[in-house]
């Protein structure tokens, strides 16, 4: 059999949860896609990513793709909260000078007590003070306080995108979609590095920023002669998955206000024209910053993990069928779940996380889903959000939390993306910049008609706030 081998754009997208690789035609739709679970590794010191099983996972999934595609560019995106200590001068195959270290390790918000008398301020970098590892100033801290021989045999601080970057082609660069996502490394203020980059003595390891969209040149030649890649094929510099979502709706939107709402393991709502003065650093509010430096205000919690703990705990599993009579039911008989499901993000987190009312009497995931749904519509009002709201992501595979959003906000239109690969879409972008014709493809979304869902509402969040 002949296979018609066109020229397409590889997507390198690693998720928390996930990690994936997409093929896109010249129109960057998605035309092959493979995906991995994401593990942690637990071994050594710390939890750490395990960069093995993810290179060694690429490599033979590059190695498939390119027997039936051509592949003309790659682009990466990442999740965020992530950064590579490296020596570009070492020997080992992966350059790390220390484990990558996984955001979600809590020990080190104990272990760094004094770290809140070394960051800026929130007025300066609109990153708040966050638990564990999400703010890759206090990882630097601890790492340097921990292992100050490794520490100090770094050459280079990578940005999570631009690790594999640099893997792919030996190119060492920043970028500020990464910088600017909750580290404590940017001022927003100065619009340059922080004040914690000095106090940690490391701006002389942060290679200079590029643009996402910048050409970061040839694959290292025995690597593309073993991935099976043209000599001519380019690796872009990489962006920070939430904003590869965003650019999408930043380049078709034009002036207007509007408000993308990207979800997965993080629900991420993302919001323009709203100002930096809105942000409330103790509810999980903070500014990042999309490809083209511009804030973003932002409020977030972790949706799809809270989904799934809220199902858990309420006895039902992911794939249980609902309708709208089951929250009907849940509003009725007055159950409702309390955060925070998550240990400690979000708008309400560090709160004890409770259920009121009898459970065992409703649909556990019915209860995730009005759960869910009062959260985001809590961030909308807290952002003082204006305009469209475009949802994108995992929680578009439950339309009725989609529907019970749309009842929620009556003078906003809530429009679901159809595209089920907006970020790696996004991605796609990046290595056509300046020459792409950028489009949307959104539907309107289902309304549901609740009685009393408002009421309930004021009662969820009175509960809610009662901490």
């Amino acid at each position: 059999m002949t296979i018609d081998i066109k020229i397409n754009t590889l997507v390198i997208d690693i998720g928390k949860t996930h990690v994936k690789l997409h093929v896109l035609d010249g129109a960057f739709a998605s035309v092959f896609s493979k995906q991995m679970k994401n593990v942690v590794e637990l071994k050594g010191g710390y939890p750490s990513i395990n960069v093995t099983a993810i290179w060694q996972w690429l490599v033979d999934g590059i190695k498939d793709v390119t027997k039936n595609y051509t592949i003309s560019a790659i682009s990466i995106t990442t999740h965020g909260a992530t950064a590579a200590l490296i020596n570009s001068n070492a020997d080992n195959s992966d350059g790390l000078v220390l484990p990558i270290l996984d955001y979600e390790y809590q020990d080190i918000t104990v272990a760094t007590a004094e770290y809140v008398d070394i960051r800026p301020k929130f007025s300066e970098t609109y990153s708040p003070d966050l638990p564990g590892g999400l703010n890759i100033g206090r990882q630097l801290y601890w790492l340097k306080k921990e292992f100050p021989e490794q520490f100090s045999s770094a050459t280079d601080i990578l940005m999570y995108p631009q690790y594999w970057v640099w893997r792919f082609t030996g190119q060492r660069h920043a970028e500020i979609t990464s910088l600017g996502c909750h580290t404590d490394l940017w001022s927003l203020k100065a619009d340059d590095y922080s004040s914690l980059v000095d106090t940690l003595d490391c701006r002389n390891l942060l290679p200079p920023i590029m643009p996402a969209w910048f050409d970061c040149g040839d694959i290292l030649p025995e690597l593309r002669e073993e991935l099976g890649l043209n000599a001519d094929c380019r690796v872009f510099n990489g962006i920070h998955d939430s904003n590869a979502s965003f650019l999408r709706y930043r380049m078709t939107q034009g002036e207007a206000p509007f408000t993308v709402i990207s979800t997965g393991t993080w629900t991420i709502l993302m919001a323009t024209q709203v100002p930096l003065e809105n942000l409330d650093a103790n509810k999980d509010m903070l500014a990042n910053i999309d490809v083209t430096g511009r804030p973003i205000a932002c409020a977030r919690f972790m949706g799809g993990r809270e989904f799934e703990a809220v199902c858990e705990q309420a006895g039902s599993w992911l794939g249980e069928q609902f309708d709208e009579n089951d929250l009907q039911k849940i509003i009725e008989k007055q159950v409702f779940a309390l955060p925070d499901f998550s240990d400690g993000s979000g708008p309400f987190g560090g709160r004890y996380c409770e259920f009121i009312g009898g459970i065992n009497q409703v649909s556990g995931i019915a209860l995730a889903t009005l759960y869910c749904a009062l959260m985001i519509d809590y961030q909308l009002d807290m952002l003082g959000a204006k305009g469209k709201i475009f949802i994108e992501g995992a929680f578009l595979k439950n339309p009725v939390l989609c529907a019970v959003l749309n009842q929620l906000r009556e003078k906003q239109e809530v429009l679901l993306s159809k595209d089920a690969t907006g970020t790696v879409q996004g991605a796609g972008y990046l290595t056509t910049w300046g020459d792409v014709e950028c489009s949307i493809d959104v539907g309107q979304a289902n309304k549901t008609s609740l009685t009393a869902l408002s009421n309930y509402k004021e009662q969820w969040l009175e509960y809610a706030l009662a901490m």
